[in-house]
């Protein structure tokens, strides 16, 4: 069965702010504590409106009952001061609280963007490898930064101005409901116009802020790209080039913000005109029915309710600003839980076999394979059969594209096979839990990574706590230790971003270093002298035998001088092996394997027929 095929973008959660909410759980206690204290701080800081109402109806001589007997006493001035000590009460109390939402709300953000950008990059760095090869970086590094700074801001300040909007308008109703169901009518008339202004600029919003995410994405690859290329462009004039396509991006980032913040910019004037509709309203009656003295309302409760009123609809102007926030965070979410909620392709075992040091027996039995994109309906490999022994080292050779990378990246299980298997020590690979598998194997790579650090760093990445001998030992074997002693910082050198202070060959054979200091019992190399000199790949030959010493060997080689000395060497073409053998036995054959030698020792003008053929695209 082949591999099915996997859309380019981030996967995307449904139902994102549920998900986000319930991951929030996991912080209960820190959640409940900042929402008890905003909600208390919003009830305390809608205590002004009552004192001011209830120190009018004093002054006038009819102050509310509770209060008298409060002070023992219906004197105004008694009263007022009572009045005046109660508001210190309260506005301590508030700003107390102010202060302790602020802080829990900011933790809170903090620990859980700390958390959440972890538990992106470890779902991240689990994905199987044609993920990264169907998803540009650049979308990748804005999912981990800007998408989850974006819930950051929201926790910190969006979540508590919808909080507070719900405690704002539960107190205010509470309050106003009793005194008068008639006026309160008359306040709340632009609500429902507000909230489904609110609903619909929510929905006409929504797709225009995924398409800004988007784009972040996309200007974030390109100029990932384009930085990481910097030295391609400086050498192709491609600056102007470069540049325009950078300003089509950034154009198309442009474009879509400009029109997620046109419908924000014209929801607040709108939602504005309704408020001052239901402010009118309040005092316009209200004073009408003071004027009158038809009991309804006294001057302290009109007072009490204009200034209430103003307190609950003069915040729902924010409510764009706030739902702007939900919004970026519900699509910053929706491509966070995505990513969290989506397995990688390459599962662990569900039973797995527990795998100590390896034995090194390699054996795939009937493999066929097909990458899931970029090589058409043609399989890379075709019942592909063979073993390698214990402590052997087998060279595999072949043409362009006939699939020779392709058996390291199943054994290492960047791939599984489609029909088939591949063991080690007779077990499939896919039984054995992935860091067994993956410790037992050290590779060398064609595409040399290393990471910003020194070159004693880089040598003992694997193992840092690696004894300076020990990592001495590795270089000497794989011909650096020269090189490294003649720098003036020596092994404490830095090699810059990915490596840029050393070239191609000092790359590889740091690389090679690595991979003797990992001292796995199983050795890959993947064109690992592809990219140095003829004297120095004349050295690492003569080391080979030390490196392979004890380890079970796989060396890929375009040079077919890296494996000429090799126990055995396998032939691939088309996917298959078309021939086996020695070095020697294999040239006396007069294949595929000798015109390839002929061909790199020169000894033909131009390729044999046998080996033209259009090399496989990349997966």
């Amino acid at each position: 069965m082949s591999q099915s095929p996997v859309p380019t973008h981030l996967p995307l959660a449904g139902r994102p702010m549920r998900r986000l909410f319930r991951y929030l759980q996991t912080y209960r206690g820190a959640f409940l504590f900042a929402c008890g204290s905003s909600i208390t701080n919003k009830i305390l800081d809608l205590m002004p409106p009552l004192l001011v109402g209830w120190v009018i109806d004093s002054l006038r001589g009819a102050p509310p009952g509770w209060i008298s007997r409060l002070a023992g006493t219906r004197d105004p001035w008694s009263l007022a001061v009572v009045l005046a000590g109660l508001s210190v009460v309260i506005f301590f109390f508030e700003s107390l609280f102010e202060w302790l939402y602020q802080s829990a709300f900011r933790d809170l953000a903090q620990t859980v963007q700390h958390d959440l950008r972890m538990d992106a990059y470890n779902q991240v760095q689990a994905r199987e490898i044609s993920f990264f090869e169907e998803h540009r970086l650049g979308e990748i590094l804005a999912l981990l930064n800007d998408d989850v700074n974006q819930l950051e801001r929201f926790l910190n300040t969006g979540f508590n101005e919808m909080l507070q909007v719900g405690v704002l308008f539960a107190f205010s109703m509470a309050v106003m409901i009793p005194i008068s169901w008639q006026l309160s009518l008359v306040a709340l008339f632009p609500v429902p116009f507000i909230l489904w202004g609110g609903i619909t600029y929510q929905r006409l919003i929504a797709p225009r802020y995924s398409r800004v995410r988007d784009g972040v994405g996309a200007l974030a690859s390109r100029l990932e790209n384009n930085i990481a290329g910097i030295h391609v462009i400086k050498s192709f004039t491609a600056e102007r080039f470069e540049t325009e396509r950078v300003r089509q991006v950034s154009e198309d980032y442009r474009r879509s913000n400009l029109a997620a913040i046109r419908y924000s910019a014209a929801y607040i004037p709108v939602i504005r005109m309704l408020i001052v509709i239901g402010f009118a309203g309040v005092l316009l009656v209200g004073s009408y029915w003071v004027l009158n003295g038809s009991g309804i309302l006294s001057a302290g409760e009109l007072v009490l309710f204009a200034m209430l009123t103003e307190r609950l609809l003069w915040p729902i102007t924010r409510l764009g600003t706030t739902l702007d926030d939900f919004e970026r965070a519900k699509a910053s979410s929706r491509r966070i839980f995505g990513l969290l909620d989506t397995p990688s392709r390459i599962a662990e075992p569900a039973h797995p076999i527990r795998l100590g040091r390896a034995q090194g027996e390699i054996r795939f039995d009937g493999v066929s394979f097909r990458y899931a994109r970029g090589r058409g309906d043609e399989p890379v490999l075709r019942d592909l059969t063979f073993r390698i022994a214990p402590g052997e080292t087998l060279g595999v050779a072949g043409p362009t594209g006939a699939g020779k990378s392709t058996l390291i990246k199943l054994l290492l299980r960047f791939y599984d096979v489609d029909n088939g298997t591949v063991r080690l020590d007779g077990h499939d690979v896919r039984d054995i839990p992935l860091a067994d598998l993956r410790r037992n194997i050290a590779l060398v790579s064609q595409e040399v990574y290393l990471f910003h650090g020194t070159i004693r760093e880089n040598i003992a990445y694997v193992n840092g706590d690696a004894p300076f001998a020990e990592v001495e030992r590795a270089a000497r074997l794989a011909q650096l230790h020269d090189f490294v002693v003649s720098l003036p910082q020596g092994y404490d050198t830095p090699v810059g971003e990915r490596g840029i202070q050393l070239s191609g060959g000092q790359r590889q054979r740091l690389s090679i270093a690595r991979a003797i200091v990992k001292d796995a019992p199983i050795l890959l190399l993947d064109e690992a002298t592809s990219a140095v000199d003829t004297e120095t790949e004349r050295a690492i030959q003569q080391a080979l035998s030390a490196l392979t010493a004890g380890r079970t060997a796989l060396i890929i080689a375009h040079r077919l001088s890296t494996i000429r000395h090799a126990d055995r060497i396998l032939v691939l073409r088309d996917g298959a092996v078309v021939e086996e053998g020695h070095h020697d036995d294999l040239l006396a054959r007069g294949g595929t394997y000798a015109d390839l030698w002929q061909l790199q020792s020169g000894e033909v003008a131009t390729p044999p027929r046998s080996t033209l053929r259009e090399p496989d695209p990349l997966p």
